[in-house]
């Protein structure tokens, strides 16, 4: 029983690990300028190392010290957690253009006719060697990291299973496997819940003092301390490992009966018979099609939700993992219960997998209509009446302001400007400790009008909460398909192929759906972006998308997966 309270615990730490970066990817995108697709690479980056060494440690699973090498693992998948956040102390503090002059810049992006002088050191001026150096160095840290925490993760949960199904009780035995599945369910939840209460606190709190900092969490260029949690989840799975090393080699069983022994059949004998197994190929294709939906929903709908109905990180964080999470943890649960309440035969259980996937798609396909057309933001998404484009825009010719400028105002007249500076803004009223209140004497806003900071809100908020109501209910009925399509495995190969045939199971889901879904959404979303962000020469991060585009592309990949489990 100690084990097994051991093993949840490290199971719940590994997954505040990996679900905490998919928490905070929208954050990490902004602070080091990624595309999607670059941070779902990122995302899907630790499945590669497990894949490679999964059917090995499985194959070869009674020869070893099972809780030493759990513990070696786990060691592993701290020191991962500890590099992903060591970016933030290798690159100096985060940068961002103001227009209140600060300790660190005595520049501003209000409108300084005659003065291309002002601009010298925004934006521009920061590309260095070292800077487009310290961004590669970035990336192939995290992506180092992410390799450490597939190959951390491969022993911990074959060997832990085997371990406690080898050594309890035949009646104990399930118990013990469904509270460790419970809590591979949970720890999602409580990753972004995690997430949700770091990303409050400003990026370099540990690098400036609060009365500097400019922004607010609503800010768009606010970035949040998305490195702290992984520190907090690094040190929780360095102390959920230390007891695996005082584990003994076995346990004595918990009442007295022989070992189970397994005469392994060669490798592919066992992997053809299984896939030319129609109900089994059929099962996992229809899990590959839900996983790959899954796989790309936990990594971007964060995202989604914070540039759908204009929320904060740290909000959307708390949505899913209060009520999205949740519900799919109820599906489960609800559909193991029906399952065993009415006893149901594999042709049930797969009309049950059949009739959940139906009405899933009937709630999700409203989704592909609930939200709002792209604010109007000048010389992105909007003209005025003479047609030019914002650099060149007469009002704020004299002011020579410089294409990267990214700070966004929202003027009187409902049109949202990516700098004062495009604005034709030249006073700014700020409050207490430089925060601004409003610019004012803007050429660009008809009748010299005035403009409050940030960006002008989409106008989605009354459709929110239909959109959380109905995906929350699509994910409680897809998600009741789980346990019955388990059983259709299970049941129906031979029974000594069952730990292999979930083991092969296990590995084409990762390549065919954890692998490659989040870089399909990733790309599926960069196709969506109408104004990027560039360093460098690089493009970087995208400033601005097309947001009826991003939620067709979006929910209708989604949806294509639904269709295909269906």
């Amino acid at each position: 029983q100690f084990f097994v309270f051991c093993h949840g615990l490290l199971q719940l730490s590994q997954l505040l690990v990996s679900g905490y970066l998919k928490s905070s990817i929208s954050t990490i995108e902004r602070r080091y300028g990624l595309s999607s697709q670059t941070s779902g690479l990122l995302a899907s980056f630790n499945e590669v190392g497990n894949t490679l060494l999964i059917v090995f440690i499985s194959y070869c699973g009674s020869r070893v010290h099972r809780p030493r090498l759990i513990g070696c693992g786990a060691i592993l998948v701290s020191l991962a957690g500890f590099l992903m956040a060591l970016p933030h102390f290798i690159t100096g503090p985060y940068e961002y253009d103001q227009s209140v002059a600060s300790t660190f810049s005595n520049t501003t992006d209000l409108c300084q006719p005659g003065a291309p002088g002002a601009w010298a050191n925004l934006s521009d001026a920061s590309c260095t060697p070292h800077a487009s150096r310290e961004n590669h160095e970035v990336l192939l840290v995290m992506f180092m990291a992410q390799a450490l925490l597939g190959i951390g993760g491969v022993p911990i949960q074959p060997f832990g299973i085997s371990y406690i199904d080898d050594f309890a009780s035949e009646r104990n035995s399930p118990l013990y496997l469904g509270i460790l599945f419970s809590v591979t369910v949970i720890g999602p939840g409580v990753a972004f819940m995690l997430g949700s209460a770091m990303l409050r606190f400003y990026v370099d709190i540990d690098k400036v003092g609060a009365a500097e900092v400019q922004l607010t969490p609503k800010d768009p260029r606010w970035v949040g301390a998305w490195w702290l949690g992984f520190l907090v989840a690094a040190s929780l799975v360095a102390l959920s490992a230390l007891p695996y090393f005082f584990f003994p080699r076995e346990m004595p069983k918990e009442v007295g009966e022989l070992l189970r022994t397994r005469t392994p059949l060669s490798f592919p004998v066992v992997l053809l018979r299984n896939l030319r197994h129609p109900v089994y190929l059929l099962v996992v294709l229809a899990q590959v099609n839900i996983s790959a939906m899954v796989a790309g929903l936990a990594t971007f709908m964060g995202k989604f939700l914070e540039r759908q109905f204009s929320l904060t990180a740290s909000l959307a964080n708390m949505i899913i993992g209060a009520v999205n999470i949740p519900g799919a943890m109820v599906g489960i649960v609800v559909g193991g219960a029906i399952m065993k309440r009415f006893q149901m035969s594999l042709r049930q259980c797969s009309a049950m997998c059949v009739l959940g996937m139906l009405l899933c798609l009937l709630l999700a396909f409203p989704l592909l209509f609930l939200g709002c057309p792209t604010q109007k933001v000048a010389g992105v998404t909007h003209w005025d009446s003479s047609g030019f484009a914002h650099h060149n825009m007469e009002c704020n010719q004299q002011c020579r302001c410089p294409e990267k400028a990214f700070n966004p105002i929202c003027g009187s007249n409902g049109v949202e400007y990516t700098s004062p500076c495009a604005a034709g803004c030249r006073n700014v009223s700020s409050g207490t400790n430089s925060s601004v209140l409003s610019y004012t004497s803007c050429s660009c806003i008809p009748a010299q009008g005035s403009a409050t900071p940030g960006t002008c809100s989409s106008g989605c908020s009354r459709l929110f909460l239909p959109f959380v109501v109905l995906s929350c209910l699509a994910g409680i009925l897809a998600s009741t398909s789980h346990t019955p399509s388990f059983m259709l495995i299970l049941r129906s190969i031979q029974p000594e192929d069952k730990s292999f045939a979930v083991g092969i199971q296990f590995m084409l889901l990762r390549v065919l759906a954890w692998m490659p879904g989040p870089v399909l959404y990733g790309s599926a979303i960069d196709t969506t972006c109408i104004l990027w962000e560039r360093r460098c020469d690089r493009r970087a991060a995208c400033r601005y998308y097309d947001n009826s585009l991003f939620r067709q592309r979006y929910l209708g990949l989604q949806f294509f997966f639904e269709v295909g489990a269906f």
